[in-house]
Formats: C-alpha cells, sequence, structure tokens
C-alpha cells in the first residue's frame, strides 16, 4: 500500500491477467474484500479477436447505403 493509498500489483499478476499502465479498473467492495475489475479498451480487444469477416470501405459504405435507402 502507498502512501496516498495507491495499491501496487506485482509484476507476475499484471502479465498474467494483461494489465498495461493506463488500463482501467472498476473497484467496488464485496462482502467486506475489495473487487478489481479490469475494463478492456475495445480497440485494443478489436485488435486481439480472431477474425471472423473481411470486408473493404467501399463494401461496408455500400451495404450502409443499402440499409439506410430501405429503412428511409
Amino acid at each position: 500500500m502507498g502512501k496516498r493509498g495507491a495499491i501496487y500489483l506485482p509484476s507476475k499478476i499484471r502479465s498474467k491477467l494483461g494489465i498495461r499502465e493506463g488500463d482501467k479498473a472498476l473497484i467496488k467492495v464485496e462482502d467486506n474484500k475489495i473487487v478489481i475489475e479490469f475494463i478492456p479498451d475495445p480497440f485494443s480487444m478489436a485488435l486481439k479477436v480472431r477474425k471472423w469477416a473481411e470486408t473493404t470501405v467501399e463494401e461496408f459504405e455500400r451495404e450502409s447505403e443499402e440499409e439506410q435507402d430501405a429503412l428511409y
């Protein structure tokens, strides 16, 4: 525990969980325990996920226009 209440996680734990400087966390108290839930950055998460589709900007725009035409 640091002077201002900072809690420092050991590097082995940070590595195991993939936690890096600047990551966001939700901290709450449950049953008299501190629970820390790290919130993944959507952009980083998107880069890590196995890709299941492929498209071009042109295809995306065409499909978007077709959907908008159908709705309006």
